[in-house]
């Protein structure tokens, strides 16, 4: 199946798509520090990188006619710090809003499928009102913001359109979900909003894939059956004690009589157990991007990943990575900040994947990024619907 994918940044998104069986015919990004990762992965033969089309480009000024044949799949993750919560707020003030290009691209492309991510800041209550602006315009991107009117007012009258009853042209069924990427088997908490709509003639019921890894399942291995430490090998007297603010699940846990159904959360010591230490091991240097950053500081609130759990959302910055973030935290209460290559294993990236520049720059590019795994799970879920309504 065929595939734009916009505002690839490093390729997370675009690596997911790809595992998940779509073929980019478009790959476009602006930032020439992204590009030159994926263009890093080029000259190696890295699969599927190697065969992707890769503009650097603003994609306000690309042009879409040059994409030739139907696409299946539109996916992308406009800029987010527009709406992070760890940004400044400006939202629909801020010039990086880039969701009209992605509707631009939907009315141009007519993409039988569309796929949206971004921060979970998007669905605060003071975006209330732009995050319906935002669905309204994906869901009919033909009724095109007029010149004498500001969004407030496009809003209205795709409000109106919309409650009309029946609709001419070109429109989509979306739907949303905050979706937390531990859940589907990355190991980090990461929440992200993901907007899926399908085109008009393509009407059977979709929904999002069900969540296949939990936290209840990952208390009862470590505190109840203890096969989380026997897989990993810590002995009894070097294991941790219960988190305090674990404590009660980890008793239900215990009073339960069976052990509860699906696969466990991946921690930080599941993505990186295999990996030398970088601050002791001389052999790290011969694993790509596995380089000890010194200087790490712990800040109140900002105390690290606790090395066996989920590893907390990795952090881009506007200035580089904030202080605290992006640090793993040890069972005897050492903490350094996590390598290059530790951070992509948290976001599912191959180890043969390797990143362009600076551990600030690719921490950057990394907080940036779509954890590939999640974006193979969604586009898999898209994939075999619109091969199920072809068929």
């Amino acid at each position: 199946m065929r595939s734009v994918e916009l505002f690839a940044g490093v390729g997370g998104l675009a690596l997911g798509a790809a595992k998940a069986g779509f073929r980019h015919e478009a790959v476009v990004e602006w930032d020439q520090d992204a590009c030159e990762t994926i263009r890093a992965n080029q000259e190696r033969k890295i699969k599927p990188v190697k065969d992707w089309p890769l503009t650097q480009a603003d994609v306000r000024k690309f042009d879409y006619s040059g994409v030739r044949g139907d696409i299946d799949l539109l996916a992308g993750g406009p800029p987010c710090q527009p709406f992070s919560l760890g940004g400044k707020h400006r939202g629909f003030d801020d010039e990086r809003d880039m969701f009209p290009e992605m509707v631009r691209a939907v009315r141009e492309l007519k993409p039988r499928a569309i796929l949206v991510e971004n921060v979970k800041g998007l669905r605060r209550p003071s975006f209330a009102k732009y995050f319906e602006y935002i669905l309204l315009q994906i869901t009919y991107p033909e009724i095109v913001r007029r010149a004498s009117e500001d969004w407030a007012e496009h809003l209205t009258r795709l409000e109106r359109y919309h409650t009309k009853g029946s609709h001419d042209g070109l429109f989509y069924r979306v739907v949303f979900r905050t979706l937390n990427a531990a859940d589907y088997g990355v190991p980090q908490r990461r929440e992200r909003v993901v907007m899926v709509g399908f085109r008009c003639d393509f009407g059977r019921e979709w929904s999002f894939p069900e969540p296949t890894h939990y936290q209840d399942v990952l208390l009862w291995d470590q505190w109840v059956s203890g096969e989380y430490w026997e897989r990993h090998e810590v002995s009894k007297k070097n294991r941790p004690e219960v988190p305090e603010r674990l404590r009660i699940k980890v008793g239900e846990s215990r009073d339960s009589m069976f052990k509860p159904i699906g696969q466990p959360w991946r921690t930080t010591r599941d993505a990186i157990a295999d990996l030398p230490d970088p601050e002791k091991n001389g052999d790290s240097v011969r694993i790509a991007n596995h380089r000890f950053m010194p200087g790490a500081k712990s800040y109140p609130g900002h105390t690290g990943s606790p090395l066996d759990e989920p590893a907390k959302t990795l952090k881009a910055g506007d200035h580089g990575v904030p202080g605290g973030e992006n640090t793993v935290l040890f069972p005897d209460g050492r903490f350094r900040y996590f390598t290059v290559r530790e951070s992509a294993r948290i976001q599912t990236f191959p180890d043969d994947y390797i990143f362009a520049g600076s551990w600030t720059e690719s921490m950057r590019q990394l907080g940036n990024a779509v954890p590939v795994h999640l974006g193979q799970v969604i586009a898999k879920a898209v994939r075999k619907h619109l091969e199920r309504v072809q068929s």
